[in-house]
């Protein structure tokens, strides 16, 4: 039987057991036995609350990368997830975190400016939730961003979307252009999905880019070189075995963030089988 069917079968359960510590670079006790964390982008789970996606999260065995905007929930109602947070609104989300045993690892995607004032406020929320790194496609504030991801030692990772006019980040050869000769700290977030979306394999993208890679936005699709809804990791096209695999040939330790943009509402078991898929994985690695 191929490994990655293999993976495909082991179940979902797996997800929900706990991670050990197994200490830098991740600053957080995340990292699973191939080095890396397993998270979930909170817009998987956009349509509920931070609160509420902190807990599928825990349900899902994972830990999180939350994005700006999102309705903070619980004693906060309403209020919105930014770096203008107050310190005390901040805490709660903290308590909240730590209350079910969830990391929060990353922050994106988020617009940062090329005022350093105003970025700066990105990259303090991001020491004071102890993250490994921010999510960004503002490549025009690059030269400020290097130099706050060296003060602050923390990934910038640059995200890519779908092609389309007037936008140059879809194009992995652009992204890894700029950032290639720039500080360590400066990288890029791979959304794989987004590249078969582009009509690019994924697999032959990480292949050209992968010293760069600090971050994933994980998918898994029914279709390499057009855009389908995500799946379960493993019944898909995407060979993501082989993608892990080659960005950890140079050293990759970040996080793994599964970014389920399908059965909105009720999308947590399918995410918990993707956890239990990358957690099968970093075991048999």
């Amino acid at each position: 039987m191929k490994r990655r069917s293999l993976l495909t079968m082991i179940p979902a359960a797996s997800a929900l057991l706990a991670f050990r510590s197994k200490g830098a670079p991740i600053p957080q006790p995340t990292l699973t036995a191939a080095g890396f964390a397993i998270s979930v982008q909170c817009w998987s789970f956009r349509q509920f609350t931070l609160f509420e996606a902190i807990e599928m999260a825990a349900a899902a065995g994972t830990h999180v990368e939350v994005f700006p905007g999102q309705k903070i929930g619980g004693p906060l109602a309403d209020v919105k997830f930014t770096p203008d947070l107050p310190d005390e609104s901040l805490e709660v989300v903290i308590n909240h975190l730590k209350n079910h045993q969830v990391s929060a690892v990353n922050f994106g995607v988020t617009a940062i400016s090329k005022d350093e004032t105003e970025a700066r406020k990105t990259f303090q929320l991001a020491k004071k939730l102890n993250l490994y790194g921010v999510n960004t496609e503002s490549i025009d504030a690059i030269d400020t961003l290097e130099k706050l991801a060296k003060e602050y030692d923390l990934k910038v990772c640059f995200h890519n979307h779908p092609k389309k006019p007037f936008y140059d980040l879809w194009n992995p050869d652009f992204v890894y252009n700029a950032v290639k000769d720039r500080h360590e700290n400066i990288g890029i977030c791979a959304d794989i999905g987004h590249w078969a979306t582009s009509g690019l394999d994924p697999l032959e993208v990480i292949k050209k880019v992968a010293p760069r890679v600090r971050s994933f936005h994980m998918k898994d699709r029914e279709f390499n070189t057009k855009w389908s809804h995500d799946r379960p990791f493993g019944t898909g096209v995407i060979d993501n075995i082989a993608i892990l695999d080659e960005v950890r040939k140079h050293g990759f330790a970040g996080n793994v963030s599964i970014e389920y943009e399908h059965n909105w509402k009720t999308n947590l078991a399918e995410v918990a089988q993707c956890a239990g898929y990358l957690r099968a994985y970093s075991k048999m690695r």
